[in-house]
């Protein structure tokens, strides 16, 4: 199985956590990435579903899972699904690294319920070396933000693992009513609104999803179209504009517009400023200050 837990339970076998999810605000997923030493393992059945995609070197592994044996080389990018409920065994010839996923069953049913899936028709099952291109894309997307200096808004992590979960499920959803492929200009505008009048909050997908009385995936998608860029994008991008206009008055300090705006703590500002406007906060207040002096300096226009 070659697969991490994602959250402190009774373990058997050697494991060393490397990064942890712990505190970044993510709530009903989290990922780890760990350390795990050769030899056997195993682990109970959880609430949780679990994801270990394998990192680094191959290695040889046995496993034991929902009463089916396994002896496989595993190598990176290599992804075994273990649902809730399910307990496991294996053994690694050699110490390994996993990415591990967890999601809560309740967030990934809530995913399921809004996509409108029910009963078999979507389930998440066990899969043992899972290679899906498009799967290992996000979970990479997802251990760049676990192991970024100054993650993103959570609200980016809760999309890539929507997304992860989809890809999980054996059936495509439904086709959405193809009518409609932009958000009503009165939606999009309570949309905003909501977004302009909350950007110090901690905003989520579902939140903003029911502000359109839509599911989370159609909402992403409408969301795209009308605005043209992906929802954490926007939210990420109106901060910065926030925080621009915030600093050039020079009202506040930058840990202060940091909490204005939304942002974690200065740093994260710092980063997200830098890589929009392309310059640091500092940077930004000295220009500021440098046109506020030259207007000064010609005085007012004469008739």
């Amino acid at each position: 199985m070659n697969a991490a837990i994602p959250v402190p339970v009774p373990h058997s076998g050697s494991r060393t956590s490397l990064r942890s999810s712990a505190g970044l605000g993510w709530n009903g997923f989290g990922a780890e990435l760990v350390s795990v030493a050769a030899g056997v393992h195993r682990i109970p059945a959880l609430q949780h579903h679990r994801v270990g995609i394998h990192v680094g070197t191959p290695v040889k592994a046995r496993c034991l899972c929902n009463e089916r044996r396994h002896v496989r080389l595993q190598s990176p990018g290599d992804t075994d699904v273990i649902p809730a409920g399910l307990d496991g065994q294996w053994a690694d010839e050699s110490s390994c690294t996993i990415f591990s996923v967890w999601f809560a069953d309740a967030f990934a049913r809530r995913t399921l319920e809004q996509m409108e899936l029910r009963g078999n028709r979507a389930e998440i099952r066990p899969q043992f070396q899972m290679r899906d291109p498009r799967f290992q894309h996000l979970a990479w997307a997802l251990r760049a933000e676990l192991e970024a200096d100054d993650a993103s808004d959570p609200l980016y992590a809760e999309s890539l693992a929507t997304a992860m979960i989809v890809r999980l499920l054996e059936e495509a959803p439904p086709r959405e009513d193809k009518r409609s492929k932009r958000l009503a200009a009165r939606t999009a505008a309570r949309v905003v609104e909501f977004i302009e009048g909350n950007l110090d909050q901690r905003l989520t997908l579902e939140e903003l999803a029911a502000l359109a009385d839509l599911s989370v995936p159609h909402f992403k998608v409408l969301f795209r179209e009308t605005l043209g860029m992906p929802v954490h994008q926007y939210v990420v991008q109106r901060r910065v504009e926030r925080a621009r206009t915030l600093l050039l008055q020079g009202r506040l300090s930058a840990s202060q517009v940091a909490l204005e705006t939304g942002f974690a703590h200065q740093s994260h500002l710092a980063h997200w400023v830098n890589r929009l406007l392309g310059v640091t906060p500092r940077e930004l207040v000295r220009s500021g200050e440098t046109h506020a002096t030259a207007g000064a300096q010609r005085g007012p226009d004469c008739a």
